[in-house]
């Protein structure tokens, strides 16, 4: 039998089921039918709609209803009617964690005869329609208790009683008592509601998943001394250089000890030499493993230690997880079924043509001790986040099952409600947003290669206003070690500043990999190549911070205007300004009460001075369209008189490639120009 038709078999069959009228057609937001979590930030609303409607023109009584997902009641919330049959409601999950949320609706026919008894004039139908009322009343009094079940029963006997005295006029005022009718919706007749069938899943992150500052560096590298391996204690020293540039998120790539067999040189060369310390992402040596530290870098208790003098700074650790290991990594003796053995027998080390990893070995996702290996892998974040670690950067995970990271993440985030995974794939779109669907909660973008000024509209546009915005968090990144964009290869002062500003203003979340990036470290390792000469990943590197024309300042001044400006702390309220200059790219973004502005221009064009016409929409600055208006450079601190939508602006790279500028409301008359916030 179709399923059209078991289901209306169905129906017959229960007396109840075929007297429902309300339907509800659709509840958003909502990820692929409910099969995966939306994501919010705990302490602030989440808004629901619901698409509810009935047949002929009773009134629909809806509400959403929401608990977390280990609670058995649930919290209810009166939605309203906005248009279309369009319901609107909302609540704040209170704190991190896993919630449930769905929708239940119902005829109201206690609503309903007001709403018809409102509409009557004829004396006789407003007799008629009072005494309906009465018997409405003597229902809801069935299902009070005490003072108000009194109460109710009270109006329904005046109800029956000044039926037949009354004018209708005297009638409807005492029918339609708004007090009363109040008391009365406290308690409704749902045998006839409808629920949505799908218990939609919501997932609460604390505010650093949507709003962060992350700031890459090598350990190894941290040492003042050329030539030496740096060490915890030597980060530690380096924690003011970080918090001055206005960073929140250090991220350290892994480690633990290095492993030797198959070692990389220098600039990944093949042999490495005596003093190589090479690649932190082969992971395992004769030390130990993942849940190891790498004994040039210092003990656990140097680890605890930098953990807890980073928070003193207001910055968090964030550790690499990545699951692989080098041919001596205790697993592979250990556990040799978690590999993938060759005919030769040896393990298959990683590749990605025409690309070779001799140094790594990847885990076999398809053993058939999947359940020890799983378990072994969870118990790696498990380890760290006991050294206080809440924050994970994860390698490469489009490579490792996607069934493994729904379960780990699963598992983790309900123990630790406050962790945040930043998921590494910079692989198909379909896949970087299916890892997100499973969890995790940031993840790397296509930034790095969006130049042109169209790339940049259509990308962001994308990841703040198309559907994957309840999933996706995008996490953008000018640099990182494996990847020197061709832009950043010229070395001009001017690129470098404009990828900054525009990671900075056009995304919520946005990294650096330092101090690669504030000294402008633009040398390929060969041409037509993306990585780094004399990369960091596999050699120690000496980094003069206090370098003159480091753009430490300049990033500390964007750093400063994102913690001031609660506009830019978020992605949805991005919108994109005409200009008519294809090197002049603008575009703006608000909070959500509206009281901050931020508007932002950028020279693309590294070389020379770019003009152009920008046209705003003054009804999404809010701005009276009469009255000049002032913005003000948080960049240079210069403040500009506007007057309408269309206003001039000048760009000169060899100054600033951009103005990041703040909208100064006017408070007062036009005769007092001269005030503003």
């Amino acid at each position: 039998m179709p399923e059209t038709r078991k289901n209306t078999a169905a129906a017959v069959a229960d007396p109840r089921a075929g007297r429902v009228r309300a339907v509800i057609d659709a509840v958003l937001p909502c990820v692929d039918a409910g099969r995966f979590a939306v994501k919010r930030v705990a302490g602030e609303p989440f808004h629901v709609e619901a698409h509810c409607f009935t047949d002929g023109h009773d009134v629909l009584r809806v509400v959403l209803q929401w608990r977390e997902e280990t609670q058995e009641s649930f919290h209810e919330v009166e939605m309203r009617l906005r248009h279309n049959d369009e319901w609107l409601g909302s609540f704040t999950p209170p704190a991190p964690g896993r919630y449930v949320y769905t929708v239940t609706a119902w005829v109201d026919h206690f609503e309903s005869w007001r709403h018809e008894l409102e509409r009557r004039v004829d004396e006789e139908d407003v007799r008629i329609a009072v005494l309906v009322g009465a018997h409405l009343l003597e229902e809801a009094a069935a299902r009070a208790k005490g003072a108000d079940q009194q109460a109710l029963k009270q109006w329904a006997a005046q109800l029956s009683e000044a039926a037949a005295q009354h004018h209708a006029s005297d009638l409807k005022t005492l029918a339609l008592n708004p007090s009363l009718a109040e008391l009365a919706r406290r308690y409704p007749d749902r045998s006839l509601a409808v629920t949505h069938p799908v218990l939609l899943p919501l997932v609460a992150d604390r505010e650093r998943a949507r709003y962060s500052t992350w700031y890459e560096l090598f350990p190894r590298s941290a040492s003042p001394e050329p030539g030496r391996h740096g060490t915890f204690k030597d980060v530690e020293a380096l924690l003011p250089y970080v918090a001055e540039m206005g960073f929140d998120v250090l991220y350290f790539p892994p480690i633990h000890p290095i492993g030797r067999t198959r070692r990389k040189g220098k600039n990944n060369t093949l042999v490495a030499q005596a003093d190589d310390v090479g690649s932190p992402w082969a992971i395992g040596a004769a030390e130990g493993g993942h849940k190891d530290i790498l004994p040039e870098l210092g003990t656990l208790e140097d680890f605890r230690r930098l953990v807890a003098r980073a928070r003193d700074f207001g910055i968090e650790i964030a550790l690499d997880i990545a699951f692989q290991c080098a041919p001596d990594h205790p697993y592979v003796k250990d556990h040799p079924q978690w590999f993938r053995w060759r005919p030769d027998g040896t393990v298959q080390y990683a590749e990605n043509p025409p690309k070779k990893y001799q140094d790594i070995y990847p885990f076999n996702f398809e053993t058939e001790d999947w359940p020890a290996l799983w378990r072994e892998l969870k118990s790696v974040f498990d380890h760290w986040i006991a050294q206080g670690v809440r924050i994970f950067r994860v390698d490469n995970p489009h490579t490792k099952s996607f069934l493994f990271w729904e379960w780990v993440i699963t598992h983790l985030k309900r123990e630790h409600p406050d962790l945040i995974l930043l998921s590494e794939a910079f692989t198909r779109p379909k896949v970087m947003h299916r890892l997100a669907k499973l969890g995790f909660t940031q993840s790397y973008t296509y930034y790095t290669w969006r130049n042109t000024k169209q790339e940049l509209i259509d990308y962001f546009t994308e990841l703040s206003q198309g559907p994957g915005r309840e999933y996706f968090r995008p996490n953008v990144w000018p640099n990182t070690p494996d990847i020197l964009h061709e832009r950043l290869q010229s070395g001009e002062r001017a690129t470098f500043m404009a990828r900054l500003v525009l990671a900075a203003t056009l995304a919520a979340n946005y990294g650096l990999y330092g101090p690669a990036y504030e000294l402008m470290e633009s040398a390929p390792l060969k041409p037509g190549s993306e990585e780094y000469l004399n990369s960091e990943k596999y050699q120690l590197r000496h980094w003069d911070r206090d370098r003159p024309d480091s753009l430490k300042p300049f990033i500390a001044r964007v750093n400063r205007i994102r913690r001031e400006n609660p506009a830019l702390q978020s992605d949805w309220s991005l919108k994109f300004f005409p200009i008519d200059n294809e090197h002049l790219i603008a575009y703006g973004k608000r909070s959500d009460d509206g009281e901050n502005v931020i508007l932002t221009v950028v020279n693309l064009d590294p070389h020379f001075p770019q003009s152009g016409w920008l046209a705003v929409d003054l009804a999404w600055l809010g701005v009276d369209p009469h009255l000049p208006y002032q913005v003000h450079d948080l960049l240079s601190e210069q403040r500009f008189t506007w007057h309408g939508e269309r206003n001039f602006i000048l760009l000169d790279p060899r100054h600033s490639p951009a103005h990041v500028l703040r909208l100064r409301r006017r408070v007062r008359s036009e005769q007092d120009f001269d005030y503003f916030d």
